[in-house]
């Protein structure tokens, strides 16, 4: 027998000979100015309530006319309510008798108290069931308020052209050839991938065809998918000292222990891959080469062929990662790796439209075809839709040269954005300052010469209202450092997040 205690003078009542007496609106809240129909909601606050067994099985519904006044609804609504249980088997209908919740009985009763400490429309805080915590992926990203802001190195979204972007992907949708675009395909557009794989040939010297792309939504998920096809537990993943954070938590979660290698002004040490190497075996050495994350510099001529030839000695992957490719100001950009592989050693990463709104970039993965099966195998399930309508929009961007025009125009503002940064960080901070003038990216890598707690400086910073995050501080017992981005500042905000950033390091 199941009870609900009565609302008043304490009494109780029996839930499936006086239907009437249970506190329907206690748990059925209308919400008149919902696009959702008042019957629709109506029924499904039943069904709630059936399912969480506050209207156990043999429970009696009221007749539709009484329901309709205690909710305050037109009758035709409560019938259609009923209609709706009945059609998705919720409820019977004995002749002479009225409408009866069927189903299995609960093993609890219910009272009011309980309906009263669980409103039907809070959803469980808390599992009954166990499951895994990971606490390498928390999320290291903070917000913040302020009205200034540092990051570590991203495009101004404001110098993206939308009109003209829409107006292509307008185009495209309209196109009825194109409808097909709009079903599944994880592979990606073979339009964009042929284009883009010309695209690579002639401004990275990457000798490739599209057979050889994987077309992702990110760096981070393209390190995701060769994490999962090419690592192990346990295995030795190399990076450089310091690296990219984001990235170091996915080698980490994979399972793969990470050994760090010192960087200097020519980057990585190859001499400390090839010590490494000698004394255990190595899966992987993760670079950013041409501009080292964070530090900006540059791995020499010299020291790329020289890792390109310790990889095919030693068996390592190398996992180059390009994430800013296409920022260079005064000379001509270094070929990646991946250009001069003989030997198939080589996994590529990069971005395309980075220079654009995020929602217009896309991440790739160059590699050797038989990987790269794999891989589509993994994309495949991890991300069946694709997008492939945007990829076809970019395809058309680098077809019709309009990727080349924008950043031409792109970087005279970016390169002009550097120079009035570097010279502000003169200017205000002088000698309690190191930093060289970096040859690309949108990010300056900053030392401090005299003590400095950084913790306590971003934290007067962000009651001055400019926000640094704590992923671009970097500080040990050796080093004290920020990696500041100036891509996303003009000349005013800049020269007001420098200004704040000197007066509160006067006081730190």
């Amino acid at each position: 027998m199941y009870y609900i205690a009565g609302w008043l003078n304490g009494a109780s009542f029996n839930i499936m000979n006086s239907p009437v007496e249970v506190p329907y609106k206690s748990f059925i809240k209308i919400d008149r100015k919902s696009e959702i129909s008042i019957y629709i909601q109506i029924a499904n606050q039943l069904i709630n309530a059936i399912q969480r067994g506050y209207l156990p099985s043999g429970t009696k519904l009221p007749g539709s006319r009484t329901l309709s006044q205690l909710l305050e609804v037109h009758r035709n609504t409560v019938v259609a309510v009923y209609d709706e249980l009945f059609a998705q088997g919720w409820v019977e209908s004995k002749p002479n008798k009225g409408t009866f919740i069927i189903g299995e009985n609960i093993e609890k009763p219910f009272k009011v108290g309980d309906l009263e400490k669980n409103q039907l429309e809070h959803y469980p805080k808390t599992t009954e069931f166990s499951f895994k915590i990971s606490n390498i992926l928390d999320n290291p990203f903070e917000h913040s308020d302020c009205e200034y802001h540092f990051n570590d190195g991203i495009p101004d979204i404001r110098l993206t052209q939308i009109d003209q972007y829409s107006h292509i992907y307008t185009s495209i949708l309209k196109r009825k050839g194109n409808h097909k675009m709009l079903g599944y395909n994880h592979d990606g557009s073979e339009f964009f991938k042929k284009h883009l794989s010309q695209y690579l040939n002639l401004s990275r010297g990457l000798p490739i065809s599209r057979n050889n792309l994987l077309i992702t939504r990110s760096t981070e998920m393209s390190i995701y998918i060769v994490s999962e096809i090419l690592l192990s537990k346990d295995d030795v993943v190399l990076v450089g000292d310091l690296s990219y954070f984001s990235v170091n938590m996915i080698f980490q979660q994979s399972g793969a222990r990470i050994v760090s290698i010192p960087v200097d002004y020519d980057g990585i040490s190859v001499d400390g891959v090839r010590e490494i190497c000698r004394k255990q075996k190595v899966r992987m050495l993760y670079l950013t080469p041409h501009h080292h994350y964070p530090t900006t510099v540059t791995l020499s001529a010299q020291r790329r062929l020289e890792l390109l030839n310790l990889a095919y000695e030693f068996g390592f992957i190398i996992l180059e990662d390009d994430y800013d490719y296409d920022f260079h100001y005064d000379k001509s950009p270094i070929l990646p790796l991946a250009s001069a592989d003989h030997h198939g050693m080589v996994i590529y990463i990069g971005s395309f439209g980075k220079s654009l709104a995020p929602g217009f970039r896309t991440g790739f993965i160059v590699a050797p075809e038989n990987v790269m099966a794999e891989m589509r195998k993994y994309l495949g399930i991890i991300d069946r839709q694709g997008d492939i309508v945007m990829e076809h929009v970019l395809g058309e961007m680098i077809a019709e040269g309009e990727i080349n025009r924008y950043l031409k125009k792109s970087l005279k503002i970016y390169q002009e954005r550097r120079d009035h940064f570097v010279s502000l960080l003169e200017q205000y901070l002088g000698d309690s300052i190191h930093f060289r003038k970096p040859s690309g990216g949108l990010a300056v890598w900053l030392e401090w010469q005299i003590p400095v707690n950084l913790m306590l400086l971003t934290k007067s910073c962000a009651q001055n209202n400019l926000f640094i995050p704590r992923t671009l501080l970097y500080q040990n017992k050796d080093l004290t450092a920020m990696r500041l981005g100036f891509g996303n500042l003009d000349f005013t905000e800049m020269e007001k997040c420098v200004k704040i950033l000197a007066q509160m390091t006067e006081y730190s």
